[in-house]
């Protein structure tokens, strides 16, 4: 957290990172490894498959203080049939029920990353905490359900 012109803190905003265990989780892991920067906002969690995940956790993320998520999948790679289309299906969903909300689509991402794609992580976190810096923190009126 920094310090505002005014003196008050200024709040970070929070990425988190959902990492395909085959693929996208060993590039993010491999970022580590060779000592390369990223923000420290970022939180990366590894799971199977995003497919997991329900359309509503992402709406609860943005409600709980996650600013921006960062979808890394293994995209048409994808060992686990038809997982990534409806992944792609249930995000676009996701961005629907955004825009109803008065939530910009721009701070959740559907990326395919690589077990060796470090470059592609990188710029995908920088670019997002870049947007987020535009779009200012969630607030409570835009994550409100309706």
């Amino acid at each position: 957290m920094g310090a505002a012109v005014d003196g008050r803190s200024e709040r970070q905003p929070k990425v988190l990172v959902i990492a395909t265990a085959l693929c996208s989780y060993p590039g993010a892991d491999a970022v580590g490894q060779m000592h390369l920067d990223y923000p420290p906002n970022c939180y990366v969690i590894k799971c199977l498959d995003p497919v997991l995940f329900p359309e509503d956790f992402y709406l609860d993320c943005f409600t709980k203080g996650i600013d921006g998520i960062i979808v890394a999948s293994c995209g048409t790679d994808c060992p686990y049939e038809g997982a990534y289309e409806k992944t792609a299906a249930r995000i676009d969903r996701v961005y629907k029920r955004m825009r109803e909300r008065g939530l910009d689509p721009k701070r959740l991402r559907l990326t395919a990353i690589c077990s060796v794609c470090t470059k592609a992580f990188l710029r995908e976190v920088e670019g997002l905490n870049q947007t987020l810096e535009e779009l200012g923190p969630v607030g409570a009126a835009d994550v409100a359900d309706e």
